[in-house]
């Protein structure tokens, strides 16, 4: 009888409007700081299941000129998968709108977004975004996924970082499936920081350079959503593709210049490297003073500068540490061939890695 049918999932209130069970709406969240001739808003598509289930959310350019992350969210929202999606999901694929539109990391008073939460309704316009974020996404939240690339200049293999300490947090990192996950530190100030003091699973996904969109990052992290949104039940998980091994790696490096100058052929990213092993050739402007770059410790490089010209002490390698090096260089090696042939409707079938 009808009385005896379950109740209908209730819909999902956002400021003033409310997405019903197994709708999605595109909506804009207002920021503060502009002026009434300037106003800025901060986009917000959500999908809203008409089962019940978790609420994640995805984000993206909280640095405003990571943009990669952005794609990725177009991408995603494209996936028939989500169709028949169990709770709800919320994408802003651009955070950091301030940034995003000078084509610059920082906010207009030069703070660090993403080191300004939890943010407060009366502080600084940095703090006052962050508390806009928190208080309308985060809180809402019971996991998330916070898209990112290489810092200007510089590009990323794609791998998690993540809070491998926790057991939860560990199984979704494990689950995203890219090639090399790091156990990295909390930093005081971070969206991933205030999550986890609420409880809240987030991990942190590093892949590609600023200001750029790259085929292999952006397909790594439609993956790797779809991945963690089938581990949490959100929607239906399928193993039509073997999972690809996933490598930890406990802490990682940079390696320095120790003088100025150009650099000149720089090794590969997803390189495996052995102590000794020369990472880029280093000359003065005009070739009279040359030297090596070496690896200091032996490992996989996951991050490098693209710039030529370096000044004394500038990070120009990130070197990730493994128990098993050399296997962890194998498993970077046939990571991006995991991803061959796959294209923009070629995720519906999401694989999760076995625990």
């Amino acid at each position: 009888m009808a009385s005896e049918r379950k109740a209908r999932r209730a819909a999902f209130t956002f400021g003033d409007h409310k997405v019903q069970p197994g709708s999605r709406a595109s909506l804009a969240l207002e920021l503060p700081g502009q002026s009434r001739y300037t106003p800025l808003s901060m986009p917000v598509h959500i999908i809203h299941g008409k089962k019940d289930g978790p609420t994640m959310f995805i984000s993206a350019a909280i640095h405003g000129d990571e943009i990669g992350g952005i794609e990725i969210v177009r991408q995603l929202l494209k996936q028939k998968a989500l169709n028949r999606l169990h709770g709800t999901l919320i994408c802003v694929p651009v955070v950091n709108v301030y940034g995003f539109l000078n084509h610059t990391r920082y906010m207009p008073d030069r703070r660090d977004l993403n080191r300004s939460f939890p943010g407060s309704e009366h502080g600084s316009l940095a703090a006052r975004v962050a508390h806009v974020f928190k208080t309308e996404i985060l809180d809402r939240a019971d996991y998330g996924i916070d898209l990112h690339t290489g810092a200007n200049h510089r590009t990323n293999y794609p791998h998690i970082r993540a809070n491998m300490e926790d057991e939860e947090t560990a199984r979704l990192a494990r689950a995203f499936n890219t090639a090399v996950i790091v156990n990295a530190t909390l930093r005081d100030g971070s969206l991933r920081g205030c999550a986890v003091d609420q409880g809240v699973p987030v991990l942190l996904y590093e892949a590609g350079e600023a200001l750029r969109f790259e085929t292999l990052a952006v397909s790594a992290g439609v993956r790797g959503i779809l991945n963690v949104l089938g581990a949490v039940g959100m929607i239906k998980r399928t193993a039509k593709r073997r999972p690809h091994v996933t490598v930890e790696a406990e802490t990682s490096h940079w390696v320095r210049a120790k003088r100025s100058g150009l650099i000149r052929n720089p090794i590969a990213l997803g390189s495996h490297v052995e102590k000794g092993d020369r990472l880029a050739h280093l000359s003065d402007w005009l070739g009279d003073e040359e030297s090596d770059i070496r690896a200091t410790k032996e490992g996989v490089v996951i991050g490098r500068t693209n710039l030529p010209i370096v000044n004394e002490g500038d990070a120009l390698f990130h070197v990730a540490e493994f128990d098993n090096a050399e296997k962890a260089g194998r498993t970077v090696e046939r990571f991006a061939s995991s991803l061959e042939g796959l294209g923009e409707g070629d995720y519906v079938d999401p694989v999760v890695a076995e625990e």
